[in-house]
């Protein structure tokens, strides 16, 4: 299983919450209602600032 640093999980949960009062928005600044969404926006902002995470998956062209 991939390993996440405890700051990338710290990142995540701050997402959720935001997410859970409301206040977490998308790129296009539309609400975040998803919490897969929120979970990603939290892992990408996690590898912006540095902390350990593993890749985005690559999509495969069958």
């Amino acid at each position: 299983m991939a390993r996440y640093s405890k700051k990338a999980g710290e990142k995540v949960e701050e997402n959720l919450h935001e997410m859970k009062e409301g206040k977490l928005r998308s790129g296009s600044g539309k609400k975040v209602t998803n919490r897969k969404q929120a979970i990603a926006i939290g892992l990408s902002e996690a590898r912006k600032e540095g902390a350990k995470v593993p890749a985005k998956k690559k999509e495969k062209n069958q």
